[in-house]
């Protein structure tokens, strides 16, 4: 007897929608999503859709109406609730457009919360498209399976960050100058990581950072990290030690 097929199948469609979702809620996609659903993923009226609106979790929906610039979607159930990720932050300094869509992309698949971009004296790049970076969170939350969004925060400059930092909220601090290894240091959450720019820290911000309660300082090994090779490190080892990849 041949097995039954696995429904919905592995490669159905996943995306994310802005718009509350439920069983009676029939959401209309347009835009670059529905071409990418109509013209490039060729869904016909009755094909399957995975939906997740950050809010809800994922729902199953199949294709009720598909004209050439926008999709209507039928929920059939919910597949998932919305998930809880770790309570853990990425502070960064912002740094050239590849890698820091590098960044984005992997902190997001990790499970990060909340992404703070954080503006450095050797920080090159200091304009940072927000809508740039929203959809490359939502591209990497719609490719590993994320329900729930990471919140993405405006830029700020390191002392302000330091300023108004809440103390019950540990911040582990990346020291290119060496530290406590980060397995050694027990910081669950809430907690934060920063990562520094291309260039470093500056002795001024290091100084300022030690001198700050909340800070604790790690190493991530004997070698020279990229800026953001250190911090997917520092989120990955944290992760595995206080986050959710333990279950």
């Amino acid at each position: 007897m041949p097995a039954t097929p696995a429904w919905p199948p592995a490669s159905t469609p996943r995306i994310f929608v802005d718009q509350p979702l439920g069983p009676d809620a029939v959401p209309v996609i347009e835009g670059s999503a529905a071409h990418y659903l109509i013209n490039v993923m060729r869904l016909k009226v009755g094909d399957p859709l995975l939906l997740f609106d950050n809010r809800s979790g994922e729902w199953l929906g199949t294709v009720a109406d598909a004209g050439k610039r926008a999709a209507t979607i039928r929920i059939e159930r919910r597949m998932r609730p919305l998930e809880a990720v770790p309570d853990l932050w990425l502070c960064f300094a912002p740094v050239k457009k590849a890698r820091l869509d590098w960044i984005i992309e992997k902190a997001t698949e990790l499970g990060v919360a909340r992404l703070q971009p954080v503006i450095t004296e050797r920080t090159i790049v200091e304009r940072v498209k927000q809508e740039r970076i929203e959809a490359q969170i939502i591209e990497a939350c719609e490719q590993c399976g994320r329900t729930a969004l990471p919140e993405l925060a405006e830029p700020v400059k390191l002392p302000r960050l330091v300023q108004d930092w809440d103390e019950t909220r540990t911040l582990l601090f990346a020291d290119e100058e060496g530290g406590p290894a980060m397995a050694s240091v027990a910081a669950p959450a809430p907690a934060a990581i920063l990562t520094g720019p291309e260039g470093g820290f500056t002795v001024r911000e290091r100084e300022m950072l030690l001198a700050t309660p909340a800070v604790r300082r790690i190493a991530l090994g004997p070698r020279i990290l990229r800026a953001e090779t250190a911090a997917i490190a520092a989120v990955s080892l944290w992760m595995a030690q206080h986050g959710d990849w333990r279950a």
